[in-house]
């Protein structure tokens, strides 16, 4: 696939993309832009939480993932089922109930300023470094395909990036998102199984036999019960992932907006349900997908790239399929990149705006809108300019790095919601920001400790000793005087 029909292919799907947008966010006042009005149906609300829940890394990481994790993934997947429960029974009533535009409204509410603070800045990092990350990959994927080509640098990619980026978003905010994440979730879902039905005739299966060649592989294995000690043993990867659905899913500004959009509890239930399901069967085909990438380029003699996350473009782009694998690939990429980057950047204005700001209580509407969009602007620039430190720093699989960045980040957010909805008690404000510091320094130590003196790994459940070393500290700031 040729430079030229990337480029075109990109700009033919950021065209639609930004039809979309306008026709969707050309009235929204404030009220659409943080929270969509709250007046998006149950299923419009799924299918943009389909294509949410699915980013560049997915659909770049996963299907290259397989050869050194098999679908290890899929424990994971089991407990975010679990972990979409205890968001739609537990978070989505408390969020209602309250009627927060920021979820970090309620820490306010809970416990006082210095905790809504917390964990606003918490997540300003969290979503700043994972949405970063997320946009990398594609920046690196279109440096390769397009950039490098033309001599162009990397800066000029994640600027370029950006830009569209913000320019889609600038208006509608959440009530463009919702329709934009719908066409995200038809492109990407349509790339998925087309390139694997395209893979499937180049190899000449059929179905039946592309699933006993997928179950026949070493790198279908799902379950991992032998050693405790590994990353991917079931009950870690497990826990580890109930866990960070419920911090990077229910308590994320970015994820929960879409929910909160809609009208009433019982209608976001239904969505995240349906969600749930949906994810279950779409990442169980991405790594299928991956499977068959690998016994394509070992029957015809591809060689293997640096990284695994290139393999599937290099197969998509450069791999002898029809040009329509290569021309899917990339909607699917720049469909789930653009999805990602835009939601993200939404959801950092309005949590800049409103917690760390406090700007829906010190400005009036015109004031607001005028702060929304400086802050919008700003946070553009700024994610770009984490996307270039990465292109200088990522070393790992990307997917990996980013939940290693939510097991530190994520940890007292999902400590302190944990503390506040499981018990009555105050506690001293003031001191929690130390609180939200120590955790993590101590998660690292525990982490190290157990690799240097027993040989343990701990893996993505780091997030569980972050969670649980802050909310240790929060029962010790409990303030005394209360019976």
């Amino acid at each position: 696939m040729s430079p030229a029909a990337v480029i075109a292919t990109v700009l033919g799907y950021i065209a639609l993309l930004f039809a979309v947008a306008w026709v969707s966010g050309r009235r929204a006042d404030n009220a659409g832009f943080f929270t969509g009005n709250r007046r998006t149906p149950w299923y419009m609300a799924a299918l943009a939480m389909i294509g949410a829940a699915m980013s560049g890394v997915t659909f770049i990481s996963v299907p290259g993932s397989v050869a050194a994790d098999a679908f290890s993934y899929m424990q994971m997947v089991a407990g975010f089922t679990v972990g979409q429960l205890v968001v739609a029974f537990a978070l989505v009533p408390a969020f209602y109930r309250l009627r927060v535009v920021s979820l970090y409204q309620y820490l306010d509410d809970r416990f006082g300023v210095s905790s809504h603070r917390t964990g606003a800045w918490f997540f300003f990092i969290s979503k700043m470094l994972g949405a970063a990350l997320r946009v990398y990959v594609v920046c690196a994927v279109m440096q390769l395909l397009v950039f490098s080509h033309y001599g162009l640098p990397l800066w000029l990619n994640a600027l370029v990036t950006m830009g569209f980026v913000w320019l889609y978003t600038q208006q509608g905010g959440v009530k463009s998102l919702i329709w934009t994440d719908t066409l995200k979730t038809v492109c990407l879902v349509a790339s998925l199984v087309l390139s694997i039905l395209f893979i499937m005739r180049a190899l000449d299966l059929s179905l039946a036999a592309m699933a006993q060649e997928v179950a026949a592989s070493p790198m279908s294995r799902i379950f991992f019960f032998d050693d405790p000690r590994s990353g991917r043993y079931f009950w870690k990867m497990f826990a580890a992932g109930a866990v960070l659905l419920v911090a990077m899913t229910g308590l994320d500004q970015d994820m929960m907006q879409r929910n909160l959009s809609c009208p009433t509890p019982r209608d976001s239930q239904k969505n995240i349900l349906l969600t749930a399901a949906s994810q279950i069967v779409v990442i169980f085909l991405f790594l299928v997908l991956g499977v068959l990438l690998y016994i394509y380029m070992d029957r015809t003699g591809l060689a293997m790239p640096a990284k695994s996350d290139q393999v599937f473009s290099l197969v998509a782009v450069n791999g002898g399929l029809p040009a329509a694998v290569g021309v899917l690939f990339v909607i699917g990429l720049i469909s789930s990149t653009y999805s990602a980057a835009g939601s993200a950047l939404t959801a950092l204005t309005t949590s800049f705006t409103v917690d760390i700001l406090d700007g829906t209580r010190r400005y009036d509407d015109r004031r607001l809108t005028r702060v929304r969009r400086s802050v919008h602007a700003g946070m553009a620039v700024a994610m770009a300019a984490v996307i270039l430190a990465f292109g200088y720093l990522a070393s790992d699989s990307v997917i990996n790095l980013v939940y290693k960045v939510a097991s530190y980040t994520y940890g007292p957010i999902l400590g302190m919601f944990a503390f506040g909805l499981c018990s009555h008690r105050r506690v001293r404000d003031r001191w929690v920001p130390l609180v939200a510091l120590l955790a993590p320094v101590l998660s690292a130590l525990v982490q190290y400790a157990a690799r240097e003196v027993w040989g343990y790994q701990i893996g993505f459940e780091l997030l569980i000793y972050n969670a649980a070393f802050t909310v240790l500290g929060m029962f010790i700031l409990v303030e005394r005087h209360e019976k």
